[in-house]
């Protein structure tokens, strides 16, 4: 049988899902099922000063309402997951239903559970409430001012958290040759897969068990949180994430919904479904980014880096939702100096309340904001010294040589050559002829602009140890069980939890690869914390790098049992025993052989095994790896902006990656183009956009842009692989680097364009509007 790593299959999963024979949470039918609906409030920011729920109660159909009061001493409040170490964090938790404030547009005042979903829609327009309108707040920066409304009574200035790393004497800016200081805006995005969220719980009243299907990224980090605020204890506390139609971050976070959801199945002692609207999802959905970032970047007139200092002030909405405290601090700060040698380098985060929905982790989390600033004012500085970006980057550059090489900030980058996928990318572009076709379409007074990123990623969620040192509220190891019947087939079973990625396919081919079993053999089961021990989920890009070399760890584990069990049969040390494609054979004696699966068999019938080994194929792992993975890469964007609209035209897009080991380049390929496609719909297109007083103006797919296949030309992609030393496959993470890597790249080609303007910085989204405007003031001197 062929090596089953690195070779294209095709996804597995595709036949079910495509013939429309998934299963999701809104799928699930049970006997005697309820559904709810949840009453938002209208205003951002107000005092609860009446509910009257009396008529909608004694609307036909309806089974019950509840508001916030009935839930007290039933339902705790959500917590945070991530308590930032020296940081003053004041975590404010979210109460299952708001109680005697509202403090975002959106957040969930009464729900109403019916026969149907429509009875419970209806039952929410009789629902009476009397707010009294306070003072909102909305934009971090206004929030810390003096006199600004408060969010929480009990947190001055609105400041949630002040978070410090690095340090930099004021002498190496006072002292440089150059520095260049820039403010940039990574505004607020709204994730949006397909499927929004959903839940479905059912209790069990004779022994206390209660399961919920929910659409869930980490399904055992949500029983654990779960438990706590339903008062279940885990053992008698199911989750089920089926068949999840996207996540992008936003099926991480635990939500009040859900846990009210349990609490009313509870109650009732009947099924509760609930499934979110796409209205619902803008607003009550966690949002993401919203950074006002401040850079300074000091060096040579060269083109030499010598320091760094970044100041972060982030808006993480009315409260710290799961992994809210994380992301603008420890994910956004240890990555601020991306690919670069820079000696000396400092970060600060300002942490803020705001009256807007909890942001929390987005495609990215944190990498995108720092691979933004540090890209764009590169860009900057070669535009001060007179160089150009592209030789500025050769210059500072991580060498090869340099690895593992260890940041100002205190990480350990794995491995790398950064070099490669730059000149790789280069000649993809064939850039001294683009760089000459640009100045021939310039002369014709075309706008055409070419832009940069050469990124590297923090990812591969990582040692347990660490993340407890960060504040992070559990372990990130992952486990796998492989299982081998007596028939030879496989099932895997892992603690991350896939929703798109293709996991079912890559996980079968490693197990192919180690076992010689045909991956139609192999069946992988996630996503149910009664079916699989503990696992900590999938966000991060650690899917493969932790979860899958768990798999392959366990994989490795079965073969070492079934060559002591091959040695015993054909009556060899083990030691002589060869195992190649599904067959285990005595080294130098041609024919004398087992196949994988007689030894399956011989395994689980245990009629003749060694004295010393147990009954039956299985192996379980649990990986906590050493450190994180870094994959890195090179990414290319020309465009070209119509000087009379504006509007900025995708003329090419290369991407250059280097993410390990590639298990499968078709689904490499397809994570790569989704999440480049999603970074030029932030530089280009999507933002969340609030009113002064907390309305959300963006809140349908009218406002925000979601972007289309056709806006794109075709991307291209290509890989070099440089192994990861920190896992057995020598994989990184991939699913996040597209989101890394293109923000800055497309913003970095859009300001080359309008260089004849004199434009340097325009914040994103990088809209027809905004960019004419531009070249207008520019060109009118204003």
């Amino acid at each position: 049988m062929a090596n089953m790593i690195g070779t294209p299959v095709k996804r597995k999963e595709d036949p079910r899902l495509l013939t429309g024979n998934g299963m999701f949470t809104d799928d699930m039918k049970l006997p005697g099922m309820l559904h709810a609906a949840f009453l938002r409030s209208p205003f951002a920011h107000a005092k609860i000063v009446r509910i009257d729920t009396e008529t909608a109660k004694q609307y036909p159909g309806v089974i019950a309402v509840f508001t916030g009061a009935d839930l007290i001493g039933k339902v705790k409040p959500v917590p945070t997951m991530w308590y930032v170490p020296g940081a003053d964090l004041k975590a404010k938790d979210r109460s299952p239903l708001a109680l005697e404030k509202v403090l975002y547009a959106g957040e969930a005042v009464a729900v109403v559970v019916a026969e149907d979903r429509y009875i419970a829609r209806d039952a929410l327009e009789l629902i009476s409430v009397d707010y009294e309108e306070l003072p909102a707040v909305t934009h971090q920066e206004k929030a810390l001012q003096e006199g600004a409304p408060l969010v929480h009574d009990d947190v001055p200035q609105n400041l949630a958290l002040l978070w410090k790393a690095g340090e930099v004497p004021d002498e190496a800016f006072e002292q440089a040759e150059v520095v260049v200081r820039q403010r940039l805006y990574n505004q607020r995005v709204i994730p949006n897969p397909m499927e929004t969220r959903a839940a479905v719980a059912q209790f069990n009243p004779g022994s206390g068990e209660m399961t919920i299907w929910c659409t869930s990224q980490n399904p055992h980090i949500h029983r654990m949180i779960y438990s706590g605020v339903l008062g279940i204890p885990e053992s008698k506390l199911r989750i089920v994430a089926p068949d999840v139609g996207g996540g992008f971050g936003a099926k991480i976070a635990t939500y009040t919904e859900e846990a009210v959801v349990g609490h009313a199945a509870r109650e009732l002692r009947r099924p509760v479904k609930w499934v979110e609207e796409r209205r619902e999802h803008f607003m009550a959905t966690t949002h993401a980014r919203d950074e006002v970032i401040e850079v300074e970047l000091a060096g040579k007139k060269d083109g030499t880096f010598t320091a760094l200092r970044v100041k972060n002030t982030a808006n993480l909405g009315a409260y710290l939702s799961t992994f809210g405290g994380g992301c603008p601090t420890i994910d956004f700060g240890l990555m601020i100096t991306g690919a670069y040698h820079i000696p000396q380098a400092a970060v600060v985060t300002y942490g803020v309340y705001t009256n807007t929905t909890p942001t929390d982790a987005y495609r990215g989390a944190g990498k995108p904001e720092a691979t933004f600033q540090i890209e764009r004012i590169v860009d900057l500085f070669a535009r001060k010294v007179g160089m150009e970006p592209l030789e500025v980057r050769r210059k500072n550059l991580i060498p090869k040589e340099s690895f593992p090489y260890t940041t100002a900030m205190g990480l350990l980058y794995d491995s790398g050559n950064y070099e490669l996928t730059l000149e790789k990318a280069l000649e993809a572009v064939d850039y001294e002829a683009l760089r000459k076709e640009q100045e021939e379409l310039r002369a014709q007074g075309k706008l055409i602009g070419i832009g940069f990123s050469t990124y590297v990623e923090l990812c591969g969620f990582g040692p347990s140890k660490v993340a407890g040192a960060i504040g992070f509220q559990g372990g990130v190891w992952e486990n796998s069980t492989v299982r081998v019947h007596p028939t030879g087939k496989v099932t895997v079973y892992t603690g991350t939890s896939p929703h798109g990625q293709g996991t079912a396919t890559s996980f079968a081919q490693i197990v192919s690869d180690k076992l010689g079993v045909p991956i139609e053999d192999i069946e992988l089961v996630h996503g149910d914390t009664q079916s699989i021990s503990m696992g900590w989920g999938t966000y991060g890009s650690r899917t493969t790098a932790v979860g899958g070399a768990a798999v392959a760890i366990a994989a490795d584990r079965v073969v070492a049992k079934a060559k002591r069990i091959a040695a015993h049969e054909l009556e060899v040390a083990t030691e002589d025993i060869d195992f190649a494609g599904g067959v285990f054979s005595v080294k130098g004696v041609p024919g004398r052989e087992k196949t994988f699966q007689e030894i399956a068999r011989s395994a689980n019938f245990a009629w003749n095994l060694p004295d010393d080994v147990e009954p039956s194929l299985e192996a379980q792992s649990f990986f906590d790896p050493s450190n994180f993975v870094y994959p890195f890469g090179a990414h290319i964007c020309v465009v070209e902006v119509d000087k009379d609209t504006g509007e900025v035209a995708l003329r090419k897009y290369v991407a250059v990656d280097d993410v390990g080991k590639v298990i499968n380049p078709l689904l490499a390929e397809g994570q790569v183009h989704g999440g480049v496609v999603q970074g030029i719909g932030q530089a280009l297109w999507e933002g969340a956009v609030y009113s002064e007083n907390g309305q959300m103006l963006s809140g349908t797919f009218m406002d925000y842009t979601m972007p289309k296949a056709r806006f794109f030309p075709r991307v291209e992609w290509h890989f070099t692989e440089t192994p990861s030393p920190v896992n057995p496959l020598g994989a990184k993470g991939i699913g996040e680097t597209g989101t890394t890597a293109a923000p800055p790249a497309v913003v970095n080609a859009v300001m080359d364009a309008l260089q004849p303007f004199g434009v340097d910085d325009l914040d994103m989204p990088l809209t027809p509007e905004k960019v004419w405007k531009a070249m207008q003031n520019r060109r009118e001197g204003i």
